[in-house]
């Protein structure tokens, strides 16, 4: 008699956030037969990005779609730099500039969408996975200090050191509400895994929560929400702050609890280890409150996450997705 075989599924995951802790993330995730969704911030304001968004008129800020797309991609070495390169400071018009960057600005002004121009990079570049912008349309992010002041600009609401209350968005355009992407809401409703962070809490997480369509999504889906907490306290935005603090952040800006597990990193970093001239946003590791944890998120999966390079802290990619597939299959099981 003829046995039966059945093929299991890709589990699918999708990573939600900016910045630079987006990529470590996902390049670990690669060829670890996945299948993988990034959802990226758009509300980026600053260095190269900033500036082609004030530029080129309806462009979504180039920057973190850039770092994932060549974080996912498996374009040769020599390719990928060439992506990669920035001008140098001496360059004038082009100083400081990412090639990538103005290659993204092109094609999505050639195709009039941030959306179109990512998806026939992925094609050029042979990304494993998706890559959707959050929303088509440049974001500018609002915060509001506890003092009742706010700040607009992503890049303005670290200057003056206050405490923030909450954040949100708006259409840059327009000032109106803005709208999720293309197949985000449907690949956060029909994910396996949603992994937030590692990431700037106010302005690399956040920003993707705070357009309602994506807020609604994370609090309905059947996906375990994973929470991968940063490893030091960000100036002006995360000062003082326990890993507690961060998920209750998350939790008040969604009006509930959703989080489902909380990575944390127990490892101590190094007195005196990280460059304050290359890392200077950067303050002090973040305190653990281990109670408080647990009456934000019904698991707490602690250990040593930490990888240290170049004068700064990082997450270890590999130990970090050890632990996301060991709980992805297990939940499949």
């Amino acid at each position: 008699m003829k046995m039966k075989t059945y093929r299991i599924r890709k589990p699918k995951i999708v990573v939600v956030g900016g910045g630079t802790g987006l990529p470590v993330i996902l390049k670990s995730l690669r060829n670890q037969g996945v299948d993988i969704t990034a959802i990226v911030t758009v509300a980026d304001d600053g260095g190269s990005s900033g500036e082609i968004r004030n530029l080129v008129s309806s462009i979504s800020p180039p920057g973190d779609l850039r770092n994932v797309l060549a974080a996912l991609s498996d374009m040769p070495q020599l390719y990928n730099d060439i992506f990669q390169y920035r001008f140098k400071a001496e360059d004038k018009f082009l100083a400081n500039h990412a090639l990538g960057n103005l290659i993204i600005a092109a094609i999505a002004e050639m195709r009039n969408s941030t959306y179109e121009a990512i998806q026939i990079l992925s094609k050029i570049m042979h990304i494993d996975g998706r890559v959707f912008p959050s929303s088509d349309l440049p974001l500018v992010l609002h915060a509001v200090f506890k003092d009742g002041t706010e700040a607009v600009g992503e890049s303005k609401i670290a200057v003056d050191r206050k405490t923030i209350d909450r954040v949100f968005v708006r259409n840059q355009e327009n000032n109106d509400e803005p709208k999720a992407a293309r197949k985000v809401v449907s690949s956060i409703m029909e994910a396996d895994m949603i992994v937030l962070g590692p990431g700037s809490l106010f302005t690399s997480i956040l920003p993707n929560l705070m357009i309602s369509e994506i807020g609604q999504a994370m609090l309905e889906t059947q996906a375990e929400t994973v929470y991968i907490c940063n490893i030091m306290t960000q100036k002006g935005e995360t000062e003082h702050f326990s890993d507690a603090d961060h998920v209750q952040v998350l939790h008040k800006h969604l009006g509930k609890p959703f989080i489902d597990t909380v990575l944390v990193n127990t490892e101590k970093v190094p007195e005196g280890y990280m460059d304050p001239e290359i890392y200077d946003e950067y303050l002090v590791q973040v305190k653990h409150d281990f109670q408080g944890l647990r009456e934000e998120a019904s698991r707490v999966i602690s250990a040593d996450f930490l990888e240290l390079r170049d004068g700064g802290v990082f997450h270890d990619g590999d130990k970090v997705i050890e632990e996301l597939l060991r709980i992805v299959y297990g939940a499949k099981i």
